[in-house]
Order: C-alpha cells, then structure tokens, then sequence
C-alpha cells in the first residue's frame, strides 16, 4: 500500500504531467538540455508560458538548470522520473487477495490466516494442503507464456516473503513452474494446477 506521502507526490506528478505542453517539454529535455528561448521557438509558444511550465516542473522536482553565461539551461532529472516509476511498478506488483468468490473456503480460510493485509506471506504452514494454497497464491504472479530470469523471479517473490528461495524452489518442485539448469529461465507449466 502506498503512504499518504506517496500518494501525495504521485497525484503531484500526474497532476504536472497532465498538461500537454508540459508533457511536450519533458520530451524535448529527454534530448537534450534546452533554454526557456530554445523550448519556446520549437513550442511555438511565448517564453513567459515556458517559464511557467518550467516552473511546476522545477517544482514537482522533475527538472533542474543551471545557469550558462546570461541563460538558464534547463535539464530533465532523469533521478526523480525512475523514482517515481519504481513506486508506480511496486504498488503495481503488490500482492493482492483474490476476490473472495473465486476462492473456495478452504484456500480464503488459508490466506487470510498465513498472509497479511497486504498481501504478504507471514508464515509458512507446516500441512502440504495449506502449503500448496499459498504457493498457487504466489504462482498467479507469474504470467503463462513469459520466461523469467531468477533475478526477475526473486524480485516478484520478494513481494511475498523474504525466503525468495524456499518460494522459488516450491514452484518448481510441485511443477508449477519449470526452469533451465544452472540458474536459468523459469517459467510457468500451465496456467492452473489443480
């Protein structure tokens, strides 16, 4: 789940993004460095309206300058873009409940005895039954067809549990997933194991 103050700088963002002419502006500074005089001559635009787009930029932390004789030469952070977008792909990969009515009572009273609020893997049950309903919950992460690096693996895993291994292993011993020898691509068998 994302904190108050992340979802905050998120609406932030979008909320600066949202403007075509900003948006055009990012794109020109994913070039290349630009002056307000450059950006307004290939904007068609007066530089008092760039150097109003600059400034929300300049303020949402998405774009910096220095100065250059008697210019300001204005550069995207290219830092506070990628930040952003991994707080974007985390929430994104967050585990997630199914929805309830898929689930049959056994494997609903499962997780949410085993998993947290969020989605993460608490602990491990010492019954196979159980055991084998969680790691049908983390399989889903998975998508059928696509091949995963272990790297890949582990970091969709870490979302799960810290004991990346142990998840990692369970997969393929139970044949959900199968991989390469000597650490290659994993993959899953089928797209549902009952």
């Amino acid at each position: 789940m994302l904190t108050e103050p992340q979802l905050a700088d998120l609406v932030q963002f979008f909320k600066v993004l949202g403007e075509p002419q900003r948006l055009k502006i990012v794109g020109l500074l994913s070039q290349r460095p630009h002056t307000v005089e450059d950006l307004a001559r290939s904007l068609r635009l007066s530089v008092s309206t760039v150097s109003h787009h600059l400034s929300r930029l300049t303020d949402a932390g998405l774009v910096n300058a220095r100065a250059e004789s008697y210019y300001n030469v204005y550069m995207l952070k290219t830092d506070a873009l990628t930040a952003m977008a991994r707080t974007i792909l985390k929430q994104a990969e967050q585990p997630r409940h199914t929805d309830g009515a898929a689930l049959d009572a056994f494997a609903k009273k499962v997780l949410d005895a085993f998993t947290t609020a969020d989605g993460r893997i608490k602990s491990f049950p010492v019954q196979e039954k159980k055991y084998l309903v969680l790691i049908r919950y983390v399989l889903k992460a998975f998508d059928p067809g696509v091949k995963y690096t272990e790297k890949r693996v582990n970091q969709i895993l870490a979302n799960y549990n810290e004991d990346t291994a142990r998840l990692r292993r369970s997969l393929v011993e139970y044949r959900f997933m199968a991989r390469e020898g000597g650490g290659g691509k994993y993959w899953r068998i089928d797209e549902e194991k009952g």
